[in-house]
């Protein structure tokens, strides 16, 4: 399933670029603007309910903090459970975590080790509001298949394929992305 002209243009025109934030060089792609667009926002929602309501997903994950909005809503539409992937320290039970790569560093992200388990062998997909280098995604993906659960596709909204974090990514999961910065 695929955007049709308008929608995609709907979407891509809802979306703010900041230059030089969050630092100097960086042209920063935002969605709260799509998000406070009630077209927009409802054709990227119709979009990927339209596209996921087949999958027969048993969840969907979204990463901390934007994939909480995208992923919350979907799943509801879906009727079924949303699972968050957080930040090291934000979760409240017992968690497993997954460190990955930053320019300067590292960080680290983590889910609760029971998130999955009300559904054996569950089906997930993941959704974020942009994949750039991929290291978060490909973190993500990697706690979800340690829990027992598959990740069966990786959905954004945004793309910045110069970047080539969805190729790292595609050799996890299926990828999808609804707009593409090339």
């Amino acid at each position: 399933m695929t955007l049709s002209n308008l929608e995609r243009k709907i979407i891509e025109e809802s979306i703010r670029d900041i230059k030089d934030f969050p630092q100097e060089g960086i042209i920063f792609k935002d969605i709260t603007t799509l998000l406070n667009n009630a077209e927009a926002f409802g054709v990227t929602m119709n979009h990927l309910y339209q596209k996921y309501k087949e999958y027969n997903l048993d969840y969907v994950a979204g990463i901390d903090a934007r994939g909480f909005i995208f992923g919350a809503a979907l799943a509801q539409m879906l009727g079924i459970g949303f699972v968050p992937i957080r930040k090291k320290g934000k979760l409240p039970y017992t968690t497993i975590s997954e460190k990955y790569s930053l320019e300067y560093g590292f960080d680290e992200v983590e889910v609760h080790l029971d998130a999955f388990s009300a559904k054996p062998n569950a089906k997930v997909l993941l959704i974020d509001d942009l994949i750039a280098t991929g290291g978060t995604a490909n973190a993500a993906v990697k706690l979800i298949n340690q829990t027992g659960a598959s990740c069966v596709e990786a959905c954004f909204i945004i793309c910045l394929s110069f970047l080539d974090g969805y190729k790292k990514l595609q050799e996890l999961t299926e990828v999808y992305s609804l707009v593409e910065v090339k």
